[in-house]
């Protein structure tokens, strides 16, 4: 699949994608990724990609013009979404970045200042997204963190593709979430802090139903929302 980023701020994106799995699925050829510089789809000599906003009101607004155009001439599918990223879109969860793992070309406008112009958000993108509820500077860190979790999903990317049914928030489809259990290695006496014993027991059975019991008190510790009605607890 290919991602396509549109930015202010391209120099961003040199240290992101040059590790972990989206290094591995560039090198593969599984995944490309192209950025892309907004002020290069600008028409004035300044360059200007924002403006005062209509109504007055602090900050400034990222004009329309360039990016419809830099959307249409990086699109080279139909079918591609387009997705702005803004903290007021809709949460980005792993049922999100299963979806986008399955579509051939994603393309991201990477937010900045007061926000865009609602003209693209209502004529051009796809999709509204924001990956939690605080205020960042800009959409470039949003933009890497959707990269890389959609990227996990893409065939052949993950060397044991097993280990993502493992991961906190594994089964999108799943009416009750749960984050992952804890994790432990050597050695098994730190400081006088034991791993479980159940852990070591070399019991299979044992260690999962503790795993599983780790999960979910952990969830009800950390993420009670996630568990909704859930009476397990």
């Amino acid at each position: 699949m290919r991602f396509d980023v549109i930015t202010i701020f391209p120099e961003f994106f040199r240290g992101p994608f040059e590790f972990g799995i989206i290094r591995r699925g560039r090198e593969r050829g599984l995944i490309e990724i192209g950025v892309h510089d907004l002020r290069d789809f600008t028409s004035d000599r300044h360059r200007t990609v924002d403006d005062r906003p209509f109504g007055g009101g602090e900050g400034m607004v990222l004009k329309p013009e360039p990016i419809f155009g830099a959307v249409e001439k990086v699109r080279s599918r139909s079918d591609a979404e387009v997705v702005v990223l803004s903290a007021a879109g809709r949460k980005f969860t792993q049922a999100e970045a299963l979806r986008l793992s399955r579509v051939e070309q994603v393309i991201l406008i990477c937010g900045r200042y007061e926000g865009i112009d609602e003209r693209v958000v209502e004529r051009l993108a796809t999709a509204e997204i924001s990956i939690g509820d605080f205020i960042i500077s800009g959409g470039e860190i949003a933009a890497a963190v959707v990269v890389d979790a959609v990227t996990r999903y893409v065939p052949g990317v993950v060397g044991k593709e097993e280990s993502i049914l493992r991961d906190s928030f594994s089964d999108p489809a799943a009416e009750t979430q749960s984050v992952e259990h804890p994790h432990y290695t050597r050695p098994a006496d730190f400081r006088g802090w034991r791993v479980p014993d159940v852990l070591i027991s070399g019991d299979h059975d044992a260690v999962r139903k503790w795993r599983q019991n780790a999960a979910l008190s952990k969830t009800k510790k950390n993420r009670p929302d996630l568990l909704g009605n859930w009476e397990t607890l």
